[in-house]
């Protein structure tokens, strides 16, 4: 693979790159954190146990935005499905639509939002309460510009979508702030213009789910691979991403620097995240698989490079700061801190999935790591922020503009 923008989008360079970025802490060679691989078997062990307490039955599910819709035991999605009458294409197409909204439209609430639900009042924050109030926004048709056809995301209606929009939909106020508002806003009003430009994704007019029609007939023998179905993301939404760092005219999206990285080629200095887009990805596969298509190598995705994920290590003293001071300072997605962090994150997601499946009896195909994110590691680094912080927020400050976190 010779093609810079190709590299930069192919799982296996996130992979490759972030456990160089581990092999350097191992070695004491990094510059913001130290390593301690020895912590890591009780890490694995709360891991572990987490997930037993979560699911006795070890039946875990993707890490998938499906699980957040079901914040406080109730089945939202089930509901609305419930009570359509579409056939399997469209049933996919609509999940398309929402899942592809909801998981953009998430990426960090900050801790002061809350969400009130309408008709139960049930109060639901931070990842779930994006979830729930997304969910409670595209059944009220707010990303369709059909009224007939409230249950769509179509260009025409993204592309005018505005921030006053959304506060509305999100309860935002003076007293319940959104974090990064007016980029999620922006996020979609681009989204509807790559829809509408990419026909041969999304179709004409521009619809979200027609994606899951083009994924469908690229299957070959019922099948298709974990890393087309990120591929595609990637290809159809990598221009709705704010212009960070650009290459060859196209901007990265979730694409950082380090100064240890060195390839020797355009790529040099760069490594690889495409956070929103994994997570959303495996959200996919779950609708693909629900249809009747099989989705091999799953793990060729790696794990999401996020603040529960990346706070577990920190908490538990896998990794450490070396300025302890940095705790307390505010830091920008780019600074090499924050990208030191992440991808020290993807490296080790990969080291505690073995002892994980091993403390529990199971195989990697029994426990897919989309299943050790979803049934332990962001759980478990939920609860641990829990325990040594009020409140639950993060071991680290990182300022969101609404696509990254």
């Amino acid at each position: 693979m010779t093609d810079p923008i190709a590299i930069l989008r192919d799982p296996a360079t996130i992979r490759q790159r972030s456990h160089a970025i581990l092999a350097l802490g191992e070695a004491g060679l990094l510059a913001h954190f130290t390593v301690d691989l020895a912590r890591l078997p009780e890490c694995s062990a709360y891991v572990a146990g987490v997930m037993r307490d979560n699911y006795p039955d070890l039946k875990i599910p993707y890490h998938a935005r499906w699980r957040h819709f079901a914040a406080g035991g109730r089945d939202r999605w089930g509901a609305l499905a419930q009570a359509l009458r579409v056939d399997a294409a469209e049933m996919a197409r609509i999940r398309f639509d929402l899942c592809v909204i909801s998981v953009l439209l998430d990426a960090g609430a900050g801790a002061a939002w809350r969400y009130v639900e309408p008709g139960t009042g049930d109060v639901v924050a931070r990842s779930e309460g994006l979830a729930v109030a997304s969910l409670h926004a595209f059944a009220a048709g707010l990303f369709s510009s059909d009224p007939a056809n409230p249950l769509r995301c179509d260009a025409a209606k993204l592309a005018a979508i505005t921030a006053d929009d959304l506060a509305v939909a999100f309860q935002v106020t003076a007293d319940n702030p959104l974090a990064g508002l007016d980029g999620r806003a922006r996020l979609l009003r681009s989204l509807g213009e790559a829809l509408a430009r990419r026909a041969d994704l999304f179709n004409t007019p521009g619809r979200i789910g027609k994606l899951a029609d083009w994924l469908m007939a690229q299957a070959q023998g019922g099948a298709v691979p974990a890393a087309a179905i990120l591929a595609s993301v990637l290809d159809g939404l990598g221009s709705i991403w704010p212009d960070r760092l650009m290459l060859d005219g196209q901007s990265l999206g979730d694409v950082w620097r380090h100064s240890a990285i060195v390839t020797g080629d355009a790529t040099t200095g760069l490594i690889p995240f495409h956070k929103l887009s994994q997570w959303l990805s495996y959200s996919l596969v779950e609708v693909l698989e629900d249809a009747g298509l099989r989705v091999s190598e799953l793990d060729a995705l790696t794990g999401l490079p996020e603040y529960r994920n990346g706070g577990l290590f920190l908490d538990l003293g896998v990794i450490a700061l070396r300025d302890p001071a940095q705790a307390g300072r505010v830091h920008q997605v780019w600074d090499e801190l924050v990208v030191e962090w992440r991808a020290l994150t993807v490296a080790l997601l990969d080291g505690l999935a073995h002892p994980v499946r091993a403390l529990l009896g199971r195989t990697a195909e029994d426990l897919p790591l989309a299943c050790i994110l979803e049934g332990g590691s962001w759980a478990a680094g939920r609860k641990i922020a829990a325990v040594r912080r009020p409140g639950g927020p993060p071991p680290l400050t990182v300022v969101s503009d609404g696509t990254v976190f």
